[in-house]
């Protein structure tokens, strides 16, 4: 007997009718001998209310009680699906993430996986029933309950089919992962497959149908992950091992990340001290620095740009005004209205002249961005929001995305 995880996020299961046809889907499933873990995210917008309601509750709410909170949206989408499925004649359990073994470390609200036991899981899953576990929600070595952060549910689906050594399949709002988000640009094309690297890649740098450590998961262990709609038939995308047929195009995809927030340092004491102190901090606070860029010191000052999501504003500016009251010499600039455009494929490893492509393309149509960073399979420009459609219908007709 095989066995198969699947996820459904929020909006599949944002009303009790939805939860019905997910309900027919697992089913469906389970009647071709399959054994069945269905993990799912809290209803629709639920998490987001959730943290409204915090915020009115307290001006400064504790990142503990925050975890407390959140993973209540889980608990209350695990247990109705699971009361459906019961009443549909299919046995069922719903286990939180303590239940399903998931341990965690790090911060409060930004948690990793650091193992799941996977006794009770499996033992229930020998007893023939579907066992429903909540996205996003584990606990940590105090036993708290603790939550992943944006994406966790996928994070959790992958982790699980890991541990199962099974495929994962995700199911979401859109029938697969496309070239260009089609939210953004509607004639985007659909891709059949993707590579784990190009994945990675482009969930980094702003693609939203997956969470990037899900995809790290699952190139680390093999994991087989199909991306495809939750209600329809529609053919999804594997996301699969690298193969030579995907070097054919020199870009597979292109990404945009929107709420970045810009900062720049100028007039900085140079030193590799003081360069290292301001990252390092950043980091204990576990802010996600992307793009970093530095001028040569001149008379002993350098000027230092990065880039980081404007979520994470109050823990920069924090660190900010530490650094200016050692250092009152040094101007901050911060940016918001700032979008990053990624273009991504494994192509680029053979082929060459992609980013003189782009250079042309924006002088051609007055297009100015702010910094470029290179990776071996991706390019990223950061650009004001003003001319964010612009760059991406330009880029994708280009390059025929």
């Amino acid at each position: 007997m095989r066995t198969t995880v699947q996820k459904y996020g929020g909006s599949s299961v944002e009303t009790i009718d939805k939860m019905r046809l997910i309900a027919d889907k697992v089913i469906a499933e389970k009647e071709k001998d399959t054994q069945l873990v269905v993990v799912v995210s809290a209803m629709g917008k639920t998490t987001n209310q959730l943290i409204d309601i915090a915020r009115q509750a307290s001006s400064a709410p504790s990142k503990r009680e925050l975890d407390m909170l959140m993973s209540t949206g889980e608990q209350v989408s695990i247990a109705l699906l699971t009361m459906i499925l019961n009443e549909k004649g299919y046995p069922a359990i719903a286990l939180t993430g303590s239940q399903a073994g998931i341990k965690t470390g790090g911060i409060h609200t930004k948690n990793k996986i650091l193992d799941i036991d996977i006794d009770k899981v499996k033992t229930h899953l020998d007893n023939d029933k579907i066992v429903v576990v909540a996205g996003f929600q584990g606990f940590n070595e105090d036993g708290d309950i603790t939550t992943l952060g944006r994406g966790g549910s996928d994070t959790t689906a992958v982790a699980l089919a890991a541990k199962l050594g099974c495929t994962c399949e995700i199911y979401t709002d859109v029938d697969g992962i496309y070239s260009v988000d089609p939210r953004l640009y509607k004639n985007a094309k659909k891709l059949d497959q993707i590579s784990y690297e190009e994945m990675k890649e482009m969930a980094s740098l702003g693609a939203k149908v997956m969470e990037t450590r899900s995809v790290e998961i699952g190139h680390r262990f093999g994991v087989p992950i199909y991306v495809a709609s939750s209600l329809g038939n529609m053919p999804g995308t594997y996301i699969k091992e690298y193969d030579e047929t995907m070097e054919q195009r020199s870009i597979t995809g292109l990404s945009i990340s929107e709420n970045v927030l810009m900062i720049t340092l100028n007039h900085v004491p140079y030193s590799s001290a003081n360069i290292a102190h301001v990252f390092t901090r950043l980091a204990k606070a576990e802010v996600l620095v992307d793009m970093i860029s530095q001028t040569s010191p001149v008379e002993g000052y350098a000027n230092i740009s990065f880039t980081t999501m404007v979520d994470d504003k109050s823990a920069v500016d924090e660190i900010l005004n530490e650094l200016k009251a050692k250092f009152p010499e040094v101007e901050v600039q911060e940016e918001d209205a700032i979008s990053k455009v990624s273009v991504v494929g494994m192509g680029m490893r053979t082929q060459s002249g992609v980013a003189a492509k782009i250079f042309e393309l924006f002088a051609e149509n007055g297009i100015d961005f702010k910094q470029v960073t290179t990776s071996e399979i991706s390019i990223s420009y950061t650009i004001d929001s003003k001319y964010k459609q612009k760059t991406i219908e330009v880029i994708t007709n280009a390059f025929d995305l």
